[in-house]
């Protein structure tokens, strides 16, 4: 019987639950319109429902 990594063992642990990169980060930058300077939104979504993320913003 052939031997298994650690690291092998990990990676398919990760694989099956739903492992941490399927979240990107979004930055947005936002204008006041009071002052008219600029702020940053930051937010982790994850990759499948961006769209819907940055429709909502717009």
């Amino acid at each position: 019987m052939a031997k298994v990594s650690k690291n092998a063992r990990v990676a398919q642990r990760s694989a099956s639950a739903g492992s941490g990169k399927d979240f990107i980060k979004i930055v947005v930058s936002v204008k006041d319109p009071k002052t008219g300077s600029y702020s940053y939104k930051v937010q982790m979504v994850h990759k499948d429902k961006k769209d819907e993320f940055l429709s909502k913003l717009k």
